[in-house]
């Protein structure tokens, strides 16, 4: 049979049903819509985990000493220049950064105009000096070195600490929301050996200093400020501190997949990985993928009922154009002919029912997310879409109508294919 006269065919015939192919339509759509509307919400929240609650760069590798509390950037171990050559040694590392916190206490008191508010305010506050190729590309201003003793430090601010102000301490102080750039030149007094809260180290002077903002980077210190790392141990050694070990080394591997080799290689010399960051970014992560899966579980199962529905349908169908096809078989349509044309009449409907129920999931998500803006609270790291939609989720979501639709005429057509013409014209 000619593709021609099998379009008139499944024309006509659909035509003729149209309220069963539009309940049939109705049931494919359902389920790939609601299956594609909940991929794309799983999709899109993963991704504000990844890139803006956790940004982590897969190939990088936090070494920290033996009993460090993880991610305080407090040191407690021999991490020193030696160290740090074994570690530079290792196969499969192409970089090394050091990190070496001011260990003291430091406390902020700001008393005057910001940012056309009157503001005062008085904060501790932890430092840690990094290496500049770590931050490289982040600084907007001047160049990430220790300018020494008398002159502002340079600073970097983390991105995630300036979204938590501008969703949270912002509007509760009427203060208004700043852009990273906004905060270039900054300065912020910084008291190093004083504290609101702890008690200062004996014996060491209070070293009072201007601290200015260059910039914001997702690698700088979340709660505090990220200065050279010259600076850092210029200060410890005027506070009489240790500035020969240092707090924490960033590996950089040559590839994600040496990731794993590099860490067991580091745990051999004694070492710890922070990696609570990252993991727990997996497990918010994998919660989030497991109550998409169960989501979308619930979905294939609406699509298998709708599969279900067609095989019912083009089972009456078949049972009463039975004559019909009789009649085809008569005048030489073979049973390859007749079974062709039920299944092309169910993968009309699966695909029309899969493109509808896509083009529904996608129209859905663009509504939540217009209601989203207008209706929730600002909160931090509030992305402006809760939703993905990359192509193979799109494609996937029409192709599963299309599947559901034509795994339910399987066996219809079959059945229509086995028609004796003889005895069905014969009654």
């Amino acid at each position: 049979m000619r593709l021609a006269a099998l379009t008139q065919l499944v024309r006509l015939s659909l035509s003729r049903e149209r309220r069963g192919a539009f309940f049939s339509a109705f049931g494919v759509a359902m389920g790939v819509g609601a299956l594609v509307f909940f991929l794309g919400l799983g999709l899109g929240v993963g991704r504000v985990i990844r890139e803006r609650i956790f940004p982590n760069d897969a190939r990088l590798v936090d070494v920290v000493p033996p009993a460090v509390s993880l991610g305080s950037f407090l040191g407690g171990g021999k991490l020193d220049a030696a160290m740090v050559e074994r570690l530079q040694a290792l196969p499969d590392v192409e970089k090394v950064y050091r990190k070496m916190s001011v260990r003291a206490p430091a406390a902020s008191r700001f008393d005057g105009d910001f940012f056309g508010r009157r503001l005062r305010m008085g904060m501790d506050v932890l430092a840690v000096g990094v290496e500049p190729g770590l931050v490289e590309g982040d600084v907007q201003q001047g160049s990430f070195v220790d300018p020494g003793p008398g002159q502002p430090l340079p600073a970097l601010i983390s991105t995630r600490l300036l979204e938590i102000y501008n969703n949270t301490f912002a509007p509760a102080r009427k203060l208004p929301r700043l852009a990273p750039g906004m905060l270039v030149g900054f300065t912020l007094p910084v008291d190093f050996n004083r504290s609101y809260v702890a008690a200062a180290i004996p014996n060491a002077p209070v070293i009072s200093t201007q601290v200015q903002v260059v910039g914001a980077s997702d690698r700088a210190l979340l709660a505090g400020v990220t200065i050279p790392l010259d600076s850092a141990i210029r200060l410890n050694r005027e506070l009489g501190q240790d500035a020969d070990t240092y707090s924490s080394v960033t590996l950089v591997a040559s590839s994600p997949g040496a990731v794993s080799g590099l860490v067991e290689a580091v745990k051999e010399m004694g070492l710890e990985i922070d990696d609570q960051e990252r993991r727990l970014a997996e497990n918010v992560g994998a919660a989030v993928t497991l109550t998409t899966s169960a989501l979308a579980l619930l979905s294939i199962l609406i699509c298998v009922l709708a599969a279900v529905n067609i095989a019912h349908a083009l089972s009456a169908s078949v049972r009463a154009r039975a004559k019909e096809i009789g009649v085809m078989q008569a005048v030489g349509a073979s049973r390859a002919d007749v079974r062709n044309i039920v299944l092309a009449e169910a993968g009309v409907v699966g695909l029309v029912g899969g493109l509808l129920g896509t083009l529904a999931a996608i129209l859905l998500a663009v509504l939540m997310d217009r209601l989203a803006r207008s209706y929730l609270p600002q909160f931090p790291f509030k992305p402006e879409s809760f939703f993905s939609f990359p192509w193979p989720v799109v494609v996937g979501g029409v192709m599963l109508g299309l599947l559901a639709a034509v795994a339910g005429a399987w066996f219809p057509s079959h059945r229509a294919a086995a028609t004796d013409p003889a005895r069905t014209l014969a009654g």
